[in-house]
């Protein structure tokens, strides 16, 4: 594996009652965390074609570790969504290197599926940063219910060189969702749109 991993972590939330009323069945996200050695940082990098490949690596791996903790077949996961946050001394688009061009492809492996772009967010921050990553339905972009976002974060991540990723998954949407638009039942999986 060309990452070098210091830290693997996953959480997993589980929403049983919103406003006083139950959520049957309860919505479960998970994300998997990976923190990882920036071999750019503190330099000006051309080529980031290493961080490309470490992406792909991650994509599967963390990807496996999230779905593994909802304890159901990739092929049930809902929604997604990917995250990464560099050290002081990274990019921006080292953050980008790792989630963009290649992340994608072995995520949507591990779910069978995945005709909708994965939302995403990318920072620079220091020790504790929370990433904030947002979700969306694997296969239809426009089903409301399923905007959503995982807060996480790694108490001691990233330092300076670097850069914590994290992938999310969810059962459901939004527990209680009512704010109209395209459902669940509705959805089509073509055009990763409708």
């Amino acid at each position: 594996m060309k990452a070098k991993i210091r830290k693997l972590m996953t959480v997993v939330d589980e929403t049983l009652n919103e406003q006083g009323r139950d959520v049957s069945p309860p919505v479960r996200r998970a994300a998997a965390i990976a923190v990882i050695a920036n071999p750019f940082a503190g330099t000006y990098q051309e080529d980031l074609s290493e961080l490309i490949e470490v992406g792909e690596e991650l994509g599967g791996l963390l990807a496996e570790r999230a779905v593994a903790a909802l304890a159901i077949p990739g092929d049930k996961v809902e929604s997604y969504g990917k995250a990464a946050a560099v050290g002081e001394n990274g990019e921006l688009e080292h953050a980008a290197a790792i989630l963009h061009p290649k992340l994608g492809a072995p995520f949507r492996n591990v779910l069978g599926k995945g005709a909708a772009l994965i939302p995403s967010s990318k920072k620079r921050g220091g020790l504790g940063v929370v990433l904030d990553i947002p979700l969306g339905h694997k296969d239809a972009a426009f089903v409301r219910s399923h905007f959503d976002g995982m807060e996480v974060r790694v108490t001691d991540a990233p330092r300076a060189n670097e850069i914590v990723v994290a992938v999310a998954v969810t059962t459901g949407g939004r527990p209680l969702p009512r704010v109209g638009g395209l459902k669940v039942s509705e959805i089509k999986g073509e055009d990763g749109l409708r």
